[in-house]
């Protein structure tokens, strides 16, 4: 069946979104009565048959909810995060993750390769009609017929001139203005992240970092001899920047890793205000600040968010993404700009893996030059917020009362909170034998916080064994807490 979510704008889909803005703005309350079918059509010169498919678009993405012989009404609102208390200080945990800690990160992969398990762990859609596979393949199979060496090449670093090209080209729609020759091609953003911390810190350096932030980092971290020091991060407005000037100032710190877009796992995005902040906070104090933008192109609001990168005035600041979340996982093509560290970063990718695939990076260069990236990303936007949305709604429906969630800006991950009394490593453990894998909370801090706190990823279709996974696991965090199901909506 098609993904509603990725049809062109039609004129249901425009009405649906403009009365989904007016939830999101409490112009319509929750639980006021929506204008009846006909009024509607009335109102915004439509057809009937407009109307109604415009409200079960918003009743799919768990806006409003119909009531027998009374019409459609809005639902109440799932709880957000609230705000972190500023005054929080920041942590430095042990140097090396806890062994139950790898354990957990072991068994979520391990889950992966099982198709006996339904898996909302893995940040990474697992169906093909998320990517535009076909584009990709007949690019890839016309340039073999005209240059079949190409798959005896390498692609030298820094990489392929065109793609970075390309890359520089597409880094404008983020406001960052890039030179092609400080771009360095990577396998795959992981790789990307690392040598920026390679070229950046040395063994015993301090690492400043968001919490909760992407749990691999965290073994990454460790296996190059740095410690993580956490610092406090808001669910709505990211890092406390108040905390990351006193570490800069008290020379705590010898470099920052931070995702101010659509970070995962929070799905905040910062203010612009606080990027540019940040930006100046970094140059002034001369602390390199890598960016991970991984989802950065995957924004939900109208106008994309530009990076921190944008207002970086001295090179203190690398930029890192790939092209794994958008277009092709199995390509594992990522890029680094390392500003004052490009020249570096160059030569140390030489020796850390040499090459990247010459008909990978050229496949990618003429989609890119193709157009048709723009548009594929807008269908994605799309789907993504429709996923976001429709999770938010089952969660709302099936999980304890007291649950929080966050609401994402961008990407495809929520954070959720449940009552105290849920011990999400438990709870992971008792949904492992249902054949259902999540990831819990602790995984994302070294220090072992966020004991009642799980990520949910959002990048599958949502088909029955989805939905019927969700109302699994409300049912087990309901039995853990005695608390309820369906009424986290109802604060």
């Amino acid at each position: 069946m098609t993904d509603i979510a990725e049809l062109p704008d039609t004129r249901y889909n425009q009405l649906a979104e403009q009365l989904a803005d007016a939830i999101r703005r409490g112009t319509l309350a929750p639980g006021s009565r929506l204008p009846s079918v006909r009024r509607s059509a009335q109102t915004w010169s439509v057809s009937i048959n407009t109307v109604v498919a415009a409200y079960r678009r918003l009743e799919d993405r768990g806006f409003i909810e119909a009531r027998p012989q009374s019409g459609f009404f809005v639902r109440a609102a799932l709880p957000a995060l609230e705000h972190q208390p500023p005054h929080e200080q920041p942590q430095t945990p042990a140097a090396e993750p806890a062994d139950e800690v790898l354990d957990l990160i072991d068994t979520v992969f391990a889950s992966q390769t099982d198709p006996a398990y339904t898996n909302l762990s893995l940040a990474c859609p697992q169906s093909n009609d998320f990517y535009p596979s076909g584009k990709l393949g007949r690019i890839m199979s016309s340039l073999l017929r005209r240059q079949p060496d190409l798959i005896g090449k390498y692609a030298l670093p820094p990489g392929h001139p065109a793609l970075r090209q390309q890359i520089a080209r597409r880094a404008l729609a983020l406001g960052m203005i890039l030179e092609p020759t400080d771009i360095t091609i990577t396998h795959g953003c992981m790789e990307a992240l690392q040598l920026a911390l390679r070229v950046t810190t040395k063994p015993g350096d301090s690492v400043g970092l968001e919490t909760p932030t992407y749990f691999y980092l965290l073994p990454m971290l460790a296996s190059l001899g740095l410690k993580a020091v956490e610092i406090p991060t808001d669910p709505q407005t990211g890092l406390s920047l108040d905390v990351l000037e006193m570490l800069l100032s008290e020379k705590r710190l010898n470099a920052v890793i931070a995702m101010p877009t659509a970070q995962n796992p929070l799905g905040f995005t910062m203010p612009l205000d606080a990027k540019k902040r940040l930006a100046r906070l970094m140059n002034v104090h001369q602390v390199p600040l890598i960016e991970d933008g991984l989802y950065a192109e995957i924004q939900f609001g109208a106008t994309l968010s530009p990076a921190v990168k944008s207002f970086d005035t001295d090179g203190w600041i690398l930029f890192c993404t790939s092209f794994t979340k958008t277009l092709a996982p199995d390509f594992r093509i990522g890029w680094v700009e390392g500003g004052r560290f490009a020249d570096r970063l160059h030569k140390l990718k030489a020796v850390s893996s040499m090459a990247e695939s010459a008909l990978l990076s050229q496949t990618l260069t003429l989609f890119l030059e193709s157009g048709g990236y723009d548009h594929h990303l807008r269908t994605l936007r799309r789907r993504y917020a429709a996923h976001v949305e429709q999770a938010r709604a089952l969660i709302a429906q099936h999980f304890p009362q007291g649950t929080r969630a966050t609401q994402p800006a961008g990407g495809f991950v929520i954070w959720v909170d449940f009552p105290a009394e849920v011990d999400c490593v438990k709870l992971f453990h008792q949904l492992l034998k249902d054949k259902i894998c999540m990831t819990p909370g602790q995984l994302y801090s070294p220090s072992g916080r966020y004991s009642n706190g799980l990520r949910l990823s959002c990048c599958y279709v949502f088909d029955t064994r989805y939905i019927s996974a969700m109302i699994r696991i409300g049912e087990r965090a309901c039995e853990m807490c005695g608390l309820p199901p369906g009424l986290a909506a109802q604060e």
